[in-house]
């Protein structure tokens, strides 16, 4: 059953290259599955913390476009104002929020991507690969954001106060419960799906088909005959063309995400309500504001997502993610 390719059976360890050689994991197994979670929140966790100062100049943007004259403007207004910490604002529910949206994210992309070939059938699933990837992809991210918006919201609101908003985290999260109550942490909810259910199915779908390509096209071997450390070059080659997609496609909804959370709803104002009054105001031009620092900061954390997710499950004695189309043998 679909992806055979990947089968550990095929799979060569190679000597000198640092890896440990582990007892096999049954592809699909609950084992594989865990793997697999435990690699998506490290990949998410670590790397979304990483690029916390990139996120933290863009947020400030979209909320206020003449805040900084850029990238490098905005490190370093922060930067004099606040030092290195001034620059990491938010950095705790990042890492918190994407840790456990990454868990969610990869695990159950698996799992997904194994139960719907399941139900469609092996020939139905090898005829229809990306339906497959969009399918799985946009159903863990739905559950994945869960997750995600309570500390979601917490970050936004951190990185755009006026002031800082809270001297902890637990006074942020103690803050917002006494102000807005649970619904405060939710009310992104939706508009965070608008944005992360397009990103991740670009993501996935765009990642497994281009790593596809560049072993039908640029390798001149197929994908078992590569060692692990040349498989993660392809991984990470493929995962920063994947978040250039993801940037660009989920842009606008991060805009108003960020707005959202800024933005205190009226009284008896309805979250579709005050989106629609933030959409007419940005109008087109302004749900783009800053899209350039954000094809850098998706680009790099797609990339480093991808080599940190699939090196440990090299690690674990995975191969590497990106199902590839068996090689036609001709008679």
């Amino acid at each position: 059953m679909f992806p055979s390719s990947d089968s550990l059976s095929s799979f060569k360890v190679p000597k000198g290259t640092g890896f440990v050689a582990h007892a096999p994991i049954e592809i699909n197994s609950a084992q594989y599955f865990a793997t697999c979670t435990i690699g998506g929140a490290l990949a998410c966790g670590i790397t979304h913390w990483f690029v916390t100062p990139l996120d933290l100049v863009k947020t400030r943007l979209q909320i206020n476009k003449s805040l900084y004259t850029g990238i490098f403007n905005g490190w370093s207004t922060i930067g004099k104002a606040s030092g290195i910490k001034g620059l990491y604002t938010g950095g705790i529910p990042t890492f918190i929020g994407y840790s456990m949206q990454g868990a969610a994210k990869y695990g159950f992309y698996d799992y997904f991507k194994y139960k719907y070939a399941q139900i469609a059938g092996e020939e139905f699933t090898n005829r229809n690969r990306t339906s497959l990837y969009l399918a799985s992809s946009a159903s863990a991210e739905f559950i994945a954001d869960v997750f995600l918006c309570p500390l979601e919201a917490l970050k936004v609101k951190a990185q755009t106060s006026a002031t800082p908003f809270a001297p902890s985290f637990l006074a942020g999260v103690n803050k917002v419960v006494a102000n807005e109550g649970v619904g405060g942490f939710y009310k992104g909810l939706t508009p965070l799906w608008m944005r992360q259910i397009p990103y991740t199915m670009v993501k996935f779908a765009t990642f497994e088909t281009t790593v596809n390509l560049i072993y039908k096209h640029i390798m001149s071997k197929p994908k078992n005959e590569y060692n692990k450390i040349e498989q993660l070059g392809v991984t990470f080659s493929a995962g920063y063309i994947a978040g250039i997609f993801c940037a660009i496609i989920s842009h606008p909804a991060d805009v108003l995400v960020s707005k959202l959370n800024n933005i205190a709803k009226a009284e008896g104002e309805s979250t579709g309500a005050l989106a629609m009054k933030i959409i007419r105001s940005l109008g087109f031009s302004g749900l783009w504001t800053g899209l350039t620092a954000r094809i850098y900061m998706v680009g790099t954390l797609t990339a480093l997502q991808w080599f940190i997710y699939d090196t440990y499950k090299v690690q674990a004695g995975l191969p590497s993610s990106g199902s590839v189309e068996p090689v036609k043998k001709t008679a």
